[in-house]
């Protein structure tokens, strides 16, 4: 596997474009995207767990339930969630790139991030997005276009050989606040040019997003948004992979790679956060009781805060793991912190090491601080990704709406 650039335009026959329709007054950049197959593409997607879903993602799970796709279009500055026509909105906003690219409407997935409970202004996106220009290299400009409160685009690729053919997959994202385990926590899109099934598609991304994305969190909430959709059309005319041998494999190893790059931007890049959090948790007693553990340090507002002055709390991470309803066993953890700046062990059999502070101090204050956990009881190890919590934080919230 071949790490490259190119985003959702690495892969043979895919495009991308933006435009500014002016969804949102105080936007001054494109806030629309469209990202485009030459030909016909299997499609699959996970959505939003939250049981308040905006009119996008309904919309898109309708258009994906045949399983074939061609198009995505995506708009920033409203979320067309809760909203007045929501359904009728969604609906023109895939027509509108329907009619843009001279496909079927039911081939495009619509997707929306912003401010929710506010009509979107459809009109400004059917009169400006047959503005768009459809580009091999504007992966970034389409990834720009949808961010939010994000400060950076979020982009992966690598290169892959299946069954003697060179294939690519390559994907953005968008993602700083509302993120919490559970589906997405995000939009992100993927396209591949691999030829594979939409059932092997399905069963890759289901798996594998239960490994990334939903291993991140930023602030403890899910988006009524948050949704991932994978376009496989096929060019790279490898054998068709429809089932779960070798080629399929290598195909769930590359998507991890893309998707696991791809959730840890997210993380870093949490609103108002100046470090990435990973929590790894090592000999649990099994894959799920890791993942809690993870998942309930890098979530805790105490360890977050802790990160943020690098203060090296290590109680904080033991309480963390003491409410995850995960079993493991106190008396048993080693928790030491790690950066590039070093490593420092902090707890031994769950009691304190006698550590030196500077050190300690050193180490959190690097920008990505690693949090390790060996709990000794088992063979199953999990990661979490996480951010530190700051005043800005609040401070970008505080007047998300106006």
């Amino acid at each position: 596997m071949k790490i490259i650039e190119g985003g959702v335009c690495a892969a043979k026959g895919f495009k991308a474009g933006s435009v500014r329709c002016g969804i949102k007054a105080s936007r001054t950049n494109d806030d629309t995207a469209i990202i485009f197959s030459e030909c016909e593409c299997n499609a699959a997607a996970t959505y939003t767990m939250n049981r308040v879903k905006a009119a996008p993602v309904y919309v898109t799970m309708e258009h994906l339930e045949n399983g074939v796709a061609r198009a995505i279009v995506a708009n920033s500055g409203n979320a067309n969630a809760c909203a007045p026509d929501g359904m009728e909105n969604a609906r023109r906003m895939a027509k509108a790139a329907a009619s843009f690219l001279g496909i079927e409407e039911e081939d495009v997935a619509v997707a929306s991030t912003g401010v929710i409970g506010q009509r979107i202004n459809i009109e400004c996106i059917e009169e400006h997005l047959p503005e768009i220009v459809l580009e091999d290299d504007a992966s970034e400009k389409a990834n720009r276009a949808i961010m939010t409160t994000d400060t950076r685009p979020k982009t992966a690729a690598v290169e892959f050989t299946v069954g003697g053919k060179t294939c690519r997959i390559g994907g953005i994202c968008k993602g700083s606040g509302m993120i919490h385990p559970n589906m997405g926590t995000m939009l992100s899109f993927i396209t591949t040019d691999c030829a594979i099934s939409h059932e092997m598609l399905t069963d890759a991304l289901q798996e594998n997003v239960k490994k990334t994305y939903n291993r991140v969190t930023v602030d403890g909430d899910t988006s009524t948004n948050d949704m991932c959709v994978v376009l496989a059309n096929g060019l790279a005319g490898n054998e068709l992979i429809d089932w779960q041998n070798e080629d399929y494999q290598a195909f769930c190893k590359a998507l991890n790679e893309i998707n696991t790059r791809l959730a840890r931007q997210i993380a870093a890049d949490g609103e108002g956060a100046t470090k990435l959090v990973t929590c790894t948790v090592k000999n649990s007693r099994s894959e799920e009781a890791a993942e809690r553990l993870a998942k309930a340090v890098v979530g805790s507002n105490l360890v977050k805060a802790a990160m943020f002055g690098a203060d090296a709390n290590w109680g904080r991470v033991l309480c963390a793991m003491g409410y995850s309803k995960a079993p493991f066993r106190p008396e048993y953890v080693d928790v030491a912190f790690e950066s590039e700046n070093g490593s420092v062990a902090v707890c031994e059999k769950g009691a304190a090491l006698d550590f030196d502070e500077e050190l300690a101090k050193k180490v959190l204050s690097a920008n990505e601080v690693t949090i390790q956990i060996d709990v000794h009881e088992g063979e199953h190890h999990a990661t979490a990704w996480g951010c530190d919590l700051t005043y800005d934080y609040v401070k970008i919230n505080g007047d998300y709406r106006t």
